[in-house]
């Protein structure tokens, strides 16, 4: 087997040409149309609310708290393993990652590695066990026990405030 080296500028050039090649009717499916395609339920949750611990604090001094982070693909896992930022340093693929699944925090919604970088470590601890949580196992729940009465509850990570379950 051939190994072949990928870089930034040819990832999209061999994501086409190892493509599956489309049949006539999959190309006229393709053709952008007057209205957008009618996007179906299937009953998978792909996109998941969350809120930070302490909060990303903006620019402005504003403090954004709420976000939304989607489901990874393949392409989003691959993609930091060319990026030369990571290559120099393998501890950045984790901001690179979540600069890429993270679809929303407050009012931010171009969420790249410069927003991931300027969290505060226990935002940044917390989404990384958010994403593996949400794509390991497909929820965002997790089963505690009271270090008082040893009880066994869940606790649901993506929502609710600090202390509440």
């Amino acid at each position: 087997m051939r190994r072949r080296t990928v870089t930034a500028g040819n990832l999209e050039e061999i994501l086409q040409a190892t493509a599956p090649a489309q049949t006539a009717e999959q190309q006229a499916a393709a053709t952008p149309a007057a209205a957008p395609p009618r996007r179906e339920d299937h009953g998978l949750r792909t996109e998941f609310e969350f809120e930070l611990p302490r909060g990303y604090v903006d620019d402005d001094g504003t403090v954004h708290r709420h976000g939304s982070m989607r489901l990874a693909t393949a392409r989003d896992e691959l993609r930091p393993q060319i990026d030369l930022r990571v290559k120099e340093n393998p501890a950045y693929l984790s901001v690179v990652l979540l600069s890429q699944v993270i679809t929303r925090i407050g009012s931010i919604t171009d969420v790249h590695a410069g927003v991931v970088e300027r969290m505060y470590a226990t935002d940044v601890a917390f989404l990384q066990d958010f994403y593996r949580r949400v794509n390991s196992e497909g929820h965002t729940r997790a089963a505690v026990t009271c270090p008082h009465c040893e009880g066994g509850f869940e606790v649901d990570l993506s929502g609710g405030r600090l202390g509440e379950s």
